[in-house]
């Protein structure tokens, strides 16, 4: 496990998701190193649309695998802003690239100071533990 990343400036959840802050009351969601090795091959992606508004720890997509199908989670509350629709063509990227071009979709959040209270870096790592 400890090939996989976990980039210290994201913040993390329980269900194994990513959160970027991208300013302005966006974030940019997609799942960890950890995650996608669980999963194996990634096949498909089901994302929310733009425009749906998303509670946090409600399914709001899922991601299916080779081995399984996985529900994703809103780790906020707020609205669709954008959703990467690359994956709908090449969902493998989820696993080449989780954090960069593998991203999910992206939440208008209701409450920007929620995103302070998802798992830093090292709360993360301990969880996997």
């Amino acid at each position: 496990m400890s090939d996989l990343q976990y980039p210290a400036d994201l913040r993390y959840t329980e269900d194994h998701e990513w959160v970027a802050d991208k300013g302005e009351g966006t974030v940019r969601v997609g799942i960890t190193s950890y995650a996608q090795d669980a999963l194996g091959d990634v096949v498909y992606v089901s994302l929310p649309a733009v425009g749906d508004t998303v509670t946090a720890g409600e399914s709001c997509g899922e991601v299916e695998s080779t081995k399984s199908v996985s529900d994703l989670y809103s780790p906020l509350d707020g609205e669709i802003v954008a959703v990467n629709d690359t994956l709908d063509a090449e969902p493998g990227t989820v696993n080449t690239d989780p954090y960069e071009s593998g991203w999910m979709f992206e939440i208008r959040v209701s409450d920007a100071s929620a995103v302070e209270a998802l798992m830093d870096v090292e709360a993360y790592r301990a969880s996997l533990d």
